[in-house]
């Protein structure tokens, strides 16, 4: 394990061990994950105490655009929502509405699910 703070020179990153202001790890690209360019929406209620989500998974963008894409998708359906490891989850069963929002994206998309 790295160096992660010095009383001289303050904070490290404990992945490339520089100073937190000069990390090399911060300077990687965003990458979009590889998929089949299918965007699926699916409902789900599993550990989430009975309350249902729409989940929104296959979006291939970055993390800055999918956040933003996430803000547009629950402004449209009036709810909360957030981005969890490149899931866009909105709370309630939004599924419809969220397939014809996507579509008039330009995004091809099914549902997934039941």
């Amino acid at each position: 394990m790295g160096l992660v703070y010095s009383t001289e020179t303050g904070r490290h990153c404990p992945d490339c061990g520089e100073l937190k202001t000069e990390c090399r790890c911060k300077t990687k690209t965003d990458t979009v994950p590889a998929g089949d360019g299918i965007v699926r929406v699916s409902r789900e209620t599993k550990g989430r105490k009975g309350k249902g989500v729409t989940l929104v998974t296959g979006v291939p963008l970055a993390e800055k655009e999918l956040k933003a894409l996430a803000k547009t998708l629950k402004a449209k359906c009036g709810t909360g929502g957030t981005v969890k490891a490149g899931v866009i989850e909105i709370q309630g069963d939004q599924r419809d509405l969220l397939v014809a929002e996507l579509q008039k994206q330009g995004y091809t998309v099914k549902k997934a699910g039941g």
